[in-house]
């Protein structure tokens, strides 16, 4: 195998380094959510009052992660959980106004990089890029067999 054919090495190194790189970048601009965090906020913004499976599915994660990011979004504040009038075994997720704003300072740090990441490359590059990422969304979803 050619060693730039290492395609699974390569994918999982460029994402270690953005989430390294990511983790830092948060931090320094003092910004106390994760990107994982910002994820289920971002969610939470556009419909608050999630369901634990709802947020899930839409994420694609497993509940016991989803409930661990959860939780230390409560703990900040950033989110509270309420249980559901129509089903007392549910709990729903709303944000809170502090959560609003953490969203906001996550929000303007991770479109930078996002920008950052595109520097160098042309149109056509990039649009090559999220084709390959979305196909892998596709081809590697939830339901895909191994």
């Amino acid at each position: 195998m050619n060693r730039n054919d290492r395609l699974i090495y390569l994918l999982f190194t460029a994402q270690q380094k953005l989430r390294t790189y990511m983790k830092n970048v948060l931090m320094k601009e003092n910004v106390q959510v994760t990107v994982a965090q910002a994820g289920i906020l971002f969610l939470l913004r556009q419909k608050s009052g999630q369901s634990m499976s709802e947020m899930s599915q839409l994420l694609s994660i497993d509940n016991s992660t989803l409930t661990g990011l959860v939780d230390r979004l409560e703990r900040a504040g950033f989110v509270r959980r309420n249980s559901n009038p129509d089903d007392r075994r549910t709990l729903n997720i709303d944000i809170t106004d502090s959560g609003v704003r953490e969203l906001e300072k996550a929000k303007a740090v991770i479109r930078r990089v996002n920008e950052e990441i595109k520097t160098g490359f042309s149109e056509q590059e990039i649009e090559s890029f999220k084709r390959v990422l979305q196909h892998f969304t596709v081809k590697f979803g939830k339901n895909a067999e191994g």
